[in-house]
């Protein structure tokens, strides 16, 4: 059996303990109203948490997704103000996220920089971006077609309102099933595998290590931009702190979902699940009226939890194996 495999039953173990205490805990959790608002509450955070797994695999990772999405929405606005229908604004977005991806993977690839401090650089940078074209402004106005597609559901797209699932969770999983399929039944999924394992050793196999990691940074600069684009619709504006902090969640998810931060294991059921099982968690402790600093705190309790237990599963094996 897998290793991946055994994490993933422990994920699955793991969200029906949330969902039961929670449903027998807190009034309404378990309502079908309830459940689909809770997707809101995970389905952008995972579609940058699936671009970062990808990354991580291969040995590489990103924290200036979230920046990227405040300056995606940022361009977004730009492009409304400018006269733009909704089509280009979107286009505008995904260049946008498209380019800055390329930057961060230009900068890795071509000048052999680590990934962690080209993007802690660059997520000052497009955060700062933001930051000095908002100030403490907003933009807002966004045509009703955005926040159909942010806020909207299933039903109302094909005339049914009993059909309550959110477009964005439907995204979310489009998304899951496509990038799930490119990494663990084609050849190019193997070869992130191998990049993750052993660089040096891939690049004497004959793989294009770079353009591998160019095209995983432009990846997730496009899912930044599609989370923004869906989010903007969501809360119907653009500000400076939109996603603020949500690399260190993305970060979460990929390490929970059971991704080895050194690279060459993990999987996508994982980080779904993950992604699943951090956003129902904090949005029943939302339902309870815990603060937000608090959910933060465990947040990040659960990112040191996810490194650790792996490892110490390991040790404890250990002796069984000697």
């Amino acid at each position: 059996m897998k290793v991946h495999d055994t994490w993933e039953r422990v994920l699955l173990v793991l969200l029906l303990l949330v969902y039961l205490g929670f449903g027998l805990g807190v009034e309404g959790f378990l309502s079908p109203y309830a459940l689909a608002d809770s997707t809101y509450n995970f389905s952008e955070k995972a579609l940058i948490a699936l671009a970062m797994a990808l990354l991580v695999i291969a040995g590489e990772i990103d924290l200036s997704i979230a920046a990227t999405m405040a300056l995606c929405s940022l361009a977004m606005g730009v492009a409304m103000k400018l006269g733009a229908s909704l089509p280009v604004m979107v286009a505008v977005a995904l260049l946008t996220g498209a380019l800055c991806g390329a930057l961060n993977g230009w900068l890795v690839t071509r000048w052999a920089l680590p990934s962690i401090v080209v993007t802690i650089g660059t997520l000052s940078l497009y955060r700062g971006i933001a930051l000095v074209a908002l100030g403490d402004q907003a933009i807002t106005g966004y045509p009703e077609a955005l926040s159909v597609l942010g806020n909207g559901t299933l039903g109302d797209l094909i005339g049914l309102p009993g059909l309550i699932v959110p477009i964005e969770f439907v995204i979310m999983l489009v998304a899951a099933a496509v990038i799930g399929l490119g990494l663990h039944a084609t050849v190019h999924g193997r070869r992130l595998y191998a990049i993750g394992a052993n660089p040096v050793a891939s690049r004497f196999s004959g793989i294009e290590v770079d353009r591998y990691r160019l095209g995983l940074f432009v990846l997730a600069g496009v899912m930044a931009a599609l989370a923004a684009i869906l989010l903007t619709g969501r809360i119907g504006s653009t500000r400076p702190n939109l996603a603020l902090g949500w690399e260190l969640e993305a970060v979460t998810i990929v390490i929970l979902g059971g991704v080895a931060i050194e690279g060459g294991r993990g999987s996508i059921t994982g980080t779904v699940l993950a992604a699943v099982l951090l956003g129902s968690f904090t949005f029943g402790l939302g339902m309870l009226n815990v603060s937000g600093i608090v959910m933060s705190m465990i947040v990040g309790l659960l990112l040191v939890l996810a490194m650790v237990l792996p490892r110490l599963r390991l040790r404890l094996r250990r002796p069984r194996l000697a």
